[in-house]
């Protein structure tokens, strides 16, 4: 494990350093005009690159997932605070301000950019860097992997947006117009094609945590199958492709979350975290799990996550209907979900049972919550440091992409065999014939709480159908939700531009219905 590539979390680290040693000490007295002077260099900045990553894990906690019909939250009378803006995601009440305040340091637009500018410099630099020609290839393949992967974000999330291909070294060249959303799909698609000779395949695992062709070939493939036009023979030839590499699915579902497990023959691309006083630790549990005054009856340490704001529990709660909907036998619910039961006192529990969901019935006189069990590996030594990785693109997740690619080329026997392989490792018996729906639901369940539903629900249009039960659903179970809320139409699809954008930018155009 001790290859593994670790990503720092802000500024890029300016030490020297080896490539496959990527954990770094900043040292910001070094100018950029000092700096990419050989290979090494060049990849720290790469690691920096990789920084942004992290930021499009936490706000898709609330942006992708709680937005679906998979999670909600928990209401927390005694502080209103900064939550409310984060809230609104989950109620379709946001508007550009709430999608300018969601997650420090900065919103998903921001971030996105972020990633961008440092790829685009990365980029410029090589074109007149003397450094080999094979360290430009891995150099320039992984940069091109990563302003595409952030240009998907955004297209994702905003629709059309401005496209910047340079390192921006004038006022000019940093405030452009939207480009189209088919203008944005096509560039995220020619950069991954310049991409994918470059990029290695995996052959050995556990993997370093770069970008390899594998990764490439799956965000292509969802480019494809994503964009205004579809190109769906492309993605399956792509997600082919991803059948004949060197992935499989582990033996046991719960296994693959597994820190011990981090980059295994199961992953296709994951965001790294590692546990300790680095600064590169990851914290989700301590968010999933409820506002409790004990949390050591969950977690086997003593914090406090009983407060207001996304410092807090109580984030991303699974809802009954997802709970109920799991087949009987799927080895997916308890590996993904737990109930925390006990005494319920102004939403904050203490706790007094750890159980499972199958079946579960609460005892007499006692109140419960549904917390996400994915990323719950103990034993911790310090308050929201964890060691979870968090996963972007799972082989399993490629077996049913292929599937649901297959199904919208009227391929549906051919679908059969890659959803029967996902259905057999959780435990359930083989299907005699798939449709899209049938699809959907499995990716549902086996991508459950991995920051994918919302989007899966809007490129297979059922996101209006989805949505509009759950909040007819949720108004029946609290009453403080207002009347607006839950309202969908297709421009809730994409959200608002953070109002910060269009302040700064004249030339940017808000999105349609906000």
């Amino acid at each position: 494990m001790k290859n593994l590539f670790y990503i720092f979390i802000g500024i890029v680290g300016l030490s020297s350093c080896k490539k496959e040693d990527l954990n770094l000490v900043p040292q910001t007295s070094l100018s950029s005009a000092s700096f990419f002077k050989n290979a090494d260099q060049f990849n720290q900045a790469l690691t920096g690159c990789y920084t942004n990553l992290r930021s499009v894990v936490s706000t898709g906690i609330y942006m992708d997932e709680m937005r679906s019909d998979n999670t909600f939250f928990t209401y927390y009378s005694a502080d209103r605070g900064t939550a409310t803006s984060t809230e609104a995601f989950a109620l379709f009440t946001d508007n550009s301000v709430s999608s300018q305040n969601l997650n420090s340091p900065g919103n998903r637009w921001a971030n996105a950019y972020s990633g961008i500018a440092k790829a685009n410099t990365i980029l410029t630099r090589l074109e007149t860097s003397d450094i080999s020609q094979k360290d430009k290839e891995q150099i320039s393949g992984e940069a091109l992997f990563l302003r595409a992967f952030y240009y998907y974000d955004l297209v994702q999330h905003y629709g059309g947006v401005p496209l910047q291909l340079k390192e921006v070294d004038n006022v000019d060249g940093a405030f452009l117009p939207k480009n189209t959303a088919e203008e944005v799909y096509n560039q995220i698609i020619a950069d991954l094609n310049t991409a994918i000779p470059l990029l290695p395949v995996a052959t050995t695992f556990p993997q370093s945590g770069r970008a390899t062709q594998g990764a490439a070939k799956m965000l292509i493939a969802y480019t494809y199958m994503s964009k205004p036009t579809k190109e769906y023979k492309k993605a399956e030839a792509a997600l082919i492709d991803i059948t004949k590499m060197n992935y499989s699915l582990l033996n046991n579902y719960a296994d693959v979350f597994d820190p011990v497990n981090k980059n295994s023959r199961e992953s296709i691309f994951e965001v790294q975290y590692k546990m300790g006083n680095d600064g590169i630790q990851s914290d989700f549990i301590w968010k999933f799990i409820p506002k409790t005054t004990n949390s050591e009856a969950i977690l086997g340490i003593k914090g406090t996550n009983a407060r207001g704001g996304l410092g807090s529990g109580g984030w991303n709660v699974p809802t009954q209907e997802l709970v109920d909907s799991y087949e009987p036998g799927d080895l997916r619910l308890p590996a993904s979900i737990a109930v925390a039961e006990g005494i319920i006192d102004n939403e904050v529990i203490t706790t007094t049972a750890v159980k499972s969901p199958v079946n579960y019935k609460p005892a007499a006189g006692t109140g419960y919550y549904y917390f996400i069990k994915k990323y719950l590996h103990p034993p911790f030594q310090v308050e929201f440091n964890t060691n979870d990785n968090w996963p972007v693109f799972r082989y399993s997740g490629a077996l049913l992409l292929l599937a649901e690619c297959l199904v919208a080329e009227g391929k549906n026997a051919e679908a059969l065999q890659y959803v029967n392989m996902v259905r057999t490792r959780a435990g359930l018996a083989n299907l005699s014939a798939v449709n899209k729906q049938v699809v959907s639901d499995e990716m549902r369940h086996e991508l459950a709480f991995e920051n994918h539903r919302w989007t899966d629900l809007v490129r297979n249009g059922l996101a209006i159908e989805a949505i509009t039960a759950k909040g007819v659903r949720s108004k029946a179970l609290y009453g403080w939700i207002l009347p607006n809320a839950f309202t969908i139409t297709p421009e809730k699809f994409i959200y608002a531009i953070p109002i910060r954008e269009i302040q700064i930018n004249n030339k940017l155009v808000q999105n349609p219905g906000y």
